[in-house]
Parts: C-alpha cells; structure tokens; sequence
C-alpha cells in the first residue's frame, strides 16, 4: 500500500463521517512535514487523534497490528482490511516511525509533535501529562513521607468513630492509612460509605492537629452539582457523628472550618479569558488537605493540574466509584489508579500497620509482598449499605457482566422498585415521566401550579419546587435522535404543556428546568448546576433562573445572562453523574456503541429508591453488558 492509497482511505472514511476534520487534518499535517511520509505515519497520525477524541491518551501499536483496537464503531472492519496490505510486527513499525521527523522517543532532545514510548504513541502533550502525574504520585506514595506513629494517639478516636467490627472495617482502614500517606485513594460503589469515612477523617485529623482551628481544609469536585452534593452529605455525616468521642467537639465550628465543597475550575481559579490557571507549582494552593470526590470524572489534563497546584506538604484524598463513566475529555485516571484495588496488594509492612489499628490479620488473596507503593495508599470499601436492594443487586449484576443474572432480576415481578419494559415508541417514555399519580414530572406539575399568593411564600415554594423536580429524572444515553435528551426534552415539555401544568412561549417559560453546561465564574454558576425559570415575586423582573444554595436559599439569574444551558427535564447519564434521584428513568436505545456496560451501571446507580429501565431494543442490555469501556492509557503502577 502506498501513501497515497491510505491517504484516500482516510478521506473516504472522513467523507463518510467516521474520522472527524481534526482527525484528518493532523495526518495531513504530517504527511507535509515528513519529506517521505509512509502509510504507517499517516494511519497511526489520523488513529492518535481519533482516539484522542474518545477519550484514549494513546495509541496501542500491539493492539493496532493484532486488531483487537477497540473503536466502537464500523471503522473498525475497514481498518482491518487496510492493515492487510502492511507489514503486522511491532518491531518494523517502530523502525518506521522513527524514521519520521514527526516522531520521537521519550528520551529525544529534539522536540516532536508524536511521542513513541515502545508499544504506545502519544501527542506529546499527554505523554507529557501521564509522565507527570505518575512522578507526581509516585513522590506521595513514597514510603519515605509516611508517618508510621501516626496510630499512637488517633487510636482511641478510630475506635471511637467506627463501632466495633468481626471483619475487617475498611472505612476505619481508609482513615488510618490517610493518617500515614498524603495520598489517599478511595473507591467503592453507591452506599458504601465514602462521604461518611471522610467525615471521621477529618475528626481523627482535626483531634491530631496541635492548632485545629488553622488547618486549611478544600472540598473539590469536578461538577456544581457534584459539589453541593458532598458539601450536603459530608455535613449530614457531620452533624451525625458518635457522642463517645475522647474529647468534646464542636461539631457546628468544623462544618463552618470545613466550608462548602467548590468546583475544580473554581478551586484552581481558572481563568475564563485564557483558560489558564490561577493556582499552579509556582503559585500553589494554600491549604493543608484537599478532599475530592466523584474522581471518576476527572480526566487526565485536570488531574495533572490539580496535583502540579498541591502544596508539597499537603494531603489529597481522591473519592470515586472506579466502575463508574470515565470523564468526557482524554484519560480514565480514577480507573487506572484502582485497576488492581480488588486484590489489594497489601505488603507486609501495611498488614502490621493494620493489626496495631485493631483489625483481624489480612487474608492472603490481598497480600502481595511485592505490592506497589500506591496500593499502601489505596483502600477499597466493600460493603455497600444500599447494595441490599433489587437495584444494587442489578447494578451488581451489571458492574460483572453478568447477563443472566441481569434478566432474571429484571423479568421478576416482585420489586415494587425496579420496572423493566420494552418500548415500542418514546411516547411511553413520556408517559412514565408525566403520570400524575406518582413520582414524576406530573408531581412537579401540579405544585407549579399551587405558586403562593404572598411574596413571602415564594421562596419556601421554589425551593420545595427544586427539591420535587430534582427527586425524578429522565436519563438518556443519547443526545439526538427520538430517544435522546432533545427530542425527549420537547415531548415531556409538549405533554406537560397538554396536562395544563406549563405554558412554554418562546424558549424561556415559567416551570423550565435547565443545567448549566459550562462554569461562569461571573454568575458564580457551576457546570451541573440545575435551576428552575420562575416568575419573580417582583412583577418587574418578570421570568428569573433560581438556583438552590447549600443554606437552602436561592440565587436568582436573569436567563438572558445564562449563554451556556440546556432544558433539563431529560439529561444524558454522563451529565447525570455526581447526582442522584429517588427515581430514575434510565432510557437505552437500540443497540449502539455508546451504550457501554460503565454507562449502563452508572445510570442504575443514580436511582436512590427507584428505577425504571426503558429499552427500545431487547439486545441493548445484552449487547452492552458485552461492551466494557477500555481506554488506553500508559498510567500503570503495576498493582
């Protein structure tokens, strides 16, 4: 195959929508700037990019040349027939791109576009980005900083603030191993207590510290939604902690001390106008430990950021559920720090360190004497308190592929909290999000219509409004099409409208919830943020966006102010993450490369009480269940 015939391929494929402009217009790029350009380097050069796109920081070569490169897409049967006509070992690959200007090795003092580190081809700058952040975690994990004493005086707090155990408490092992490490990871899934483990853990530091009152605390996430969220639960867990402490605490100062959670873009001072960041190595934060929770969804340029911002002397604890969608943008670093979390790796040095805190020996199978330096610092929690129910029991089934168990538990008639029902038309859809009698949008209806005659009323109404529209949601795996978000936005505002409850004239009415969909620093609005269009108790400021704070008031935006939102009584599952509702109502298409088993686990864990599964294909399930999310990615600590 020559250079010119891939070179058609690619056009084609990009005329035929399956490569984007980008995509084709690197491999252009560098088919002008190599002198001799081979059909290898303008394949892998159009591949780096497209996978960059959805969300891979590399290229596997191995995986190229074995075709078990996972696309998703029918790209994938024509990259097979391409291959066919070029050389299929590694090695004569990697002599051929070397051979390129556009391509380097990590260790090249000549700069590059293109970074092959072995088997993996980067843009430089995510080769840049993974080789930072693994030295940067690497220097927090060093066992050099742990503090191995740090048990002698916490110890009676830690049995104080977990209750006594026959098995091992692994929220009590999360805090005594983020006594000793200034990294801390911890992962597990919807109820299994993570928020409530931070809240001692910050008991325990707070007693251990010689000045409590200066220890500088940050609550970060990557959504305004996610971030009220912890800053709600990581309070609740607050004002509910034991009396039997070994000291008094003044439980209303630590929550003032703590302070509400912000948002990563709001925590690094992000620049709007330059994208840059206030907060970097030269201009560090300034505090003491930093609390991140939903790191699923930080991706991998973020990551690095935030790390480059730390303090060397600070702590980060990063919470998230590893089987939950990775971010939007390029990397899975959540799921790439825990991929071995399950079998723990515990060397011998931790088990010690965890039989002084009190716990029962460790069991061989999370033993390894050659463990990595971040499983010491990585704790799983494993008993989840909500995961008892008929939809923790499916999100189970889900999270392990297991498909028969999936539709046994779905055929069963008997959980009054989980409905499974193939859709011939969307319409059903919105039949389920608008029936009066239950909850729905239908609820939400009728209060918009009981709005108070006194002004004074009108805040304890808008907000008990927020609180019923944010106890249901319609959550889509697609944005277009009749069962994405758009379409199903216009057909719930068109019923709700027929049942008497909006009166939609123009794209601003009273009763339209929307979600910002990007951080305004000037509105002090949050990617996530969701607010209700009402009419102002003041007739003169007509139609105003209220959003709730976390004192339970309301913010009031004038939507011709609000650039960046989007109608949100329908939200695809990746806006939908940080949040949860009583009832869900998960909606999958027919069969389609977006629908991964991830996407599919983290829309059943948005449901608190309730779940209903709509599907308008009896393969989706399956089919997806079949499809795990595999990025590619150089981030591995080994275990």
């Amino acid at each position: 195959m020559t250079p010119a015939s891939l070179l058609e391929h690619l056009e084609t494929w990009y005329r035929q929508g399956k490569l984007r402009l980008l995509d084709i217009s690197f491999a252009r790029w560098c088919s002008r700037h190599d002198p001799a350009p081979t059909p290898e380097l303008l394949l892998v050069t159009a591949l780096v990019a497209y996978l960059e796109g959805r969300g891979h920081s590399c290229l596997d070569l191995d995986s190229l040349l074995l075709n078990t490169l996972t696309l998703g897409t029918e790209l994938e049967a024509e990259l097979a027939q391409v291959l066919t006509g070029l050389p299929r070992t590694l090695p004569v690959w990697q002599n051929t791109l070397y051979g390129s200007p556009c391509i380097r090795p990590p260790s090249s003092p000549v700069p590059s576009p293109l970074v092959l580190a072995e088997n993996r081809l980067y843009l430089r700058r995510y080769w840049q980005y993974e080789t930072a952040l693994s030295q940067q975690i690497r220097q927090r994990t060093d066992p050099a900083l742990w503090s191995l004493d740090a048990l002698t005086n916490a110890l009676p707090w830690l049995h104080a603030l977990f209750p006594a155990h026959s098995e091992i408490h692994w929220q009590r092992v999360a805090c005594a191993l983020a006594l000793r490490s200034p990294f801390t990871l911890i992962t597990g899934g919807p109820g299994t207590g993570k928020t409530y483990t931070v809240a001692r853990l910050l008991t325990v530091l707070l007693s251990q510290s010689a000045r409590p009152e200066a220890l500088r605390i940050a609550l970060a996430a990557p959504t305004g939604k996610a971030a009220a969220r912890l800053t709600e639960s990581l309070q609740k867990a607050l004002r509910e902690l034991p009396s039997n402490l070994p000291a008094a605490l003044d439980i209303s100062t630590l929550i003032e001390q703590v302070g509400p959670a912000r948002t990563l873009h709001s925590l690094l001072g992000q620049d709007w106008t330059t994208r840059q960041f206030r907060h970097d190595a030269a201009h560090p934060l300034d505090l003491d430990l930093l609390i991140v929770d939903e790191a699923s969804m930080v991706d991998l340029k973020m990551m690095v950021a935030l790390f480059d911002a730390l303090p060397p002397r600070s702590r980060i604890v990063l919470l998230g559920d590893r089987d939950q969608l990775a971010s939007v943008e390029a990397g899975a670093v959540l799921g790439d720090l825990c991929l071995h979390a399950e079998a723990g790796h515990y060397r011998p040095e931790t088990a010690t360190f965890l039989c002084a805190l009190g716990e029962p020996p460790l069991p061989e199978n999370l033993r390894d004497s050659k463990g990595s330096d971040l499983a010491q610092c990585r704790v799983m929690l494993r008993h989840s308190h909500r995961f008892g129910t008929a939809i923790g029991t499916l999100a189970l089934a889900v999270n392990a592929g297991d498909v028969n168990s999936v539709t046994r538990l779905l055929k069963q008639e008997t959980h009054s909290s989980l409905i499974w029902k193939e859709c011939a038309s969307p319409q059903e859809v919105v039949e389920v999000a608008t029936r009066p009698t239950e909850l729905s949008y239908g609820r939400f209806s009728r209060l918009l219509q009981t709005r108070p005659a006194a002004s004074a009323d009108f805040d304890a109404w808008a907000l008990l409004l927020l609180q019923t529209l944010d106890q249901f949601r319609v959550l889509c795996a697609l944005r277009e099409g009749p069962w994405g978000v758009i379409e199903l936005n216009r057909s719930i505002e068109q019923k709700l409208r027929a049942m008497g409850g909006l009166q939609p004239q123009g794209e601003w009415y009273e009763g339209r919830p929307v979600i910002i969909t990007r951080n305004d620093a000037d509105l002090s609005l949050a990617n996530g943020d969701i607010g209700l269009t009402l009419r102002s108790p003041h007739p003169a400021q007509g139609l105003r966006v209220y959003f709730p704070d976390t004192a339970r008031t309301l913010r009031a935006r004038a939507p011709s102010r609000l650039n960046h939102v989007e109608t949100a009584f329908a939200l695809t599952v990746h806006k939908s993450q940080g949040s949860e509702f009583e009832h869900t109502c998960l909606v999958l298409p027919a069969p389609h490369p977006i629908v991964t088993r991830e996407l599919i686990y983290t829309g059943i864990t948005r449901a608190r009480q309730r779940l209903t599964l709509l599907c308008a294909d009896p393969n989706t399930l399956e089919v997806g269940l079949a499809r795990p999310t595999q990025r590619t990615s150089g981030l591995k600590f080994e275990s």
